[in-house]
């Protein structure tokens, strides 16, 4: 068996890898390089440098497994390794403390101004009295986001003495209070913390999920810290708010582009940057190397891996029924997690019609991945679904019928929340997903990658053509549209395909539209 090692890893994986493979490390190959040799190998090990795309996957002829020695996976094209049938693993957990301590790392230091006075007293200042700090202990700390760094952020935090609140809509009652967190509404966490840290995935959803609007009910003193994602905060507002002197600091460890040098934020003495430092320890480079080079080892020696991200253990003629529909399912889940409003406090999934007489257990995996993969930290895939959820501490139901008007089958979910409870249904129509219900309201949808603008109202003349008088203003493209309507004059929902993300000042103006009760946007 032949392993190719494309990015530098920390030799005791590699020590392990060499006794029980022949290995080649070829670091800083371009793609026409990578492409013209990936077939003479069993296995592949990539960092963050390397780029698996779909050309170079089907040229893996003899590939086993991709291997990522790390947790984000935005290098490797998931879905061609999968078609290929190639296995895909990383490394999840190996990185968890690292982040963890950074993050801990960074609220210190911008506590205690750390870097400021370090600076200043090197230039040969004695300057006291301007970085007198604040302490840690009872101040409340906003976790949003209860993943693995996150729930370890908590764990530290707590020898701190500090309060500790969280957001994390997917996240149990239960499972918050063992790890000393009371769970609040977003707006409301907002309001009573003293630090932030946040421990999101960048989604349509989260991307500057902090600006102007969330920094203006935040407590006057508050202290950011970012080692997730950079552009989950809106640097210019951040910017405005510590000038402001609403925000007392700020420690980002992310950027929206890397590398990054330059820009507004290096420009302002209040927010501490590193250069995404967060995995960055010895221990966390040798936990990720160990990790893959175990499950290449097993892999190789027929063995199950212990982190597949993109390989359900189905067999090979019920996938081929499955398939479909575990489509339709990760769509459900998609959108009825957007859709969704407060704190989640239970599923039911329904199976109907023939798609009920099997084993479905990969379209339950499928409805979590999609469900849970806007907020979770961690990569969440078919494989490590029902793991995260179990953390997570989520209650499932599930039940099956064989008999379903109208469809062959249909997948449900009715994610019961604190805000509403949200039904969405699909089914495979020619071929394609299709979205057939959203609560009571039956429709047609058909996922295209794009934005799906839905406006809840009152069923009267004149009403579309009024959004429709606000997206064209705005220079948003309707592609497609249709109404669902329980009766005439009655309770409606209007679907907007659209070509570009409706804004909060569009959707804003939405809302002012009289008999308009009601608008989401989607991205499916």
């Amino acid at each position: 068996m032949k392993v190719l090692v494309a990015d530098p890893l920390a030799p005791e994986g590699m020590e392990s890898l060499k006794a029980k493979t022949e290995v080649d490390v070829k670091l800083g190959l371009k793609p026409d390089e990578l492409k013209a040799i990936i077939g003479n190998y069993d296995a592949i090990i990539v960092r963050s440098e390397t780029q698996v795309t779909a050309d170079i996957i089907k040229c893996g002829t003899k590939l086993q497994i991709i291997a990522r020695a790390g947790v984000g996976l935005d290098n490797v094209d998931i879905n061609a390794a999968t078609q290929q049938g190639i296995m895909v693993v990383n490394a999840p957990t190996g990185n968890t403390v690292a982040a963890a301590e950074h993050t801990m790392a960074l609220m210190l230091a911008i506590a205690r101004n750390i870097p400021q006075a370090y600076s200043t007293l090197k230039a040969g200042k004695w300057n006291r009295k301007e970085y007198t700090g604040v302490e840690l202990r009872n101040k409340t700390l906003g976790i949003i986001g209860l993943g693995n760094v996150g729930s370890g952020v908590a764990a530290r935090a707590k020898g701190f003495e500090m309060r500790l609140i969280g957001y994390d809509p997917f996240a149990s009652q239960e499972y918050a209070q063992s790890l000393g967190i009371t769970l609040l509404p977003l707006e409301q966490l907002y309001k009573e913390s003293d630090f932030i840290t946040l421990h999101l995935p960048l989604t349509p959803q989260t991307k500057g999920m902090i600006g102007a609007k969330e920094f203006a009910i935040m407590k006057k003193g508050v202290r950011l810290v970012n080692c997730a994602r950079g552009g989950l905060i809106d640097d210019e507002a951040l910017i405005k708010a510590i000038e402001e002197g609403k925000v007392a600091g700020a420690a980002i460890d992310v950027f929206a582009v890397e590398p990054c040098t330059d820009g507004i934020l290096f420009k302002n003495d209040k927010v501490i940057v590193t250069p995404h430092l967060g995995a960055s320890t010895k221990e966390a480079q040798t936990n990720v190397c160990i990790d893959v080079v175990d499950q290449i080892i097993d892999v190789l020696n027929g063995k199950p891996a212990r982190f597949a991200v993109n390989v359900p253990q189905i067999p090979a003629e019920l996938l081929e029924i499955l398939k479909p529909y575990m489509d339709v399912a990760n769509v459900v889940g998609k959108m009825a997690g957007q859709l969704m409003a407060g704190q989640l406090k239970g599923l039911k999934i329904k199976y109907s019609g023939e798609i009920a007489q099997y084993d479905t257990s990969a379209l339950k995996a499928s409805i979590l991945s999609g469900l849970l993969d806007t907020v979770s930290e961690e990569h969440v895939t078919l494989v490590n679904a029902g793991v995260i959820a179990q953390q997570r501490g989520l209650k499932i139901s599930e039940q099956k019928e064989t008999e379903v008007a109208n469809y062959a089958s249909l997948v449900s979910l009715e994610v019961i929340a604190s805000g509403a409870t949200i039904d969405v249904a699909g089914t495979v129509l020619r071929d394609e997903t299709h979205i057939v219900r959203i609560n009571q309201f039956w429709l047609d949808i058909v996922p295209t990658g794009g934005y799906f603008l839905l406006c809840y109202h009152t069923d009267k003349p004149g009403l579309i053509g009024a959004v429709g008088t606000i997206t064209g203003k705005n220079n948003v493209n309707i592609s497609a549209m249709q109404v669902a309507r329980i009766q005439p004059r009655g309770e409606a929902l209007m679907i907007l395909s659209i070509d570009e993300a409706a804004d909060a000042a569009i959707i804003k103006k939405i809302l002012e539209v009289p008999d308009i009760t009601g608008v989401k946007l989607v991205k499916l």
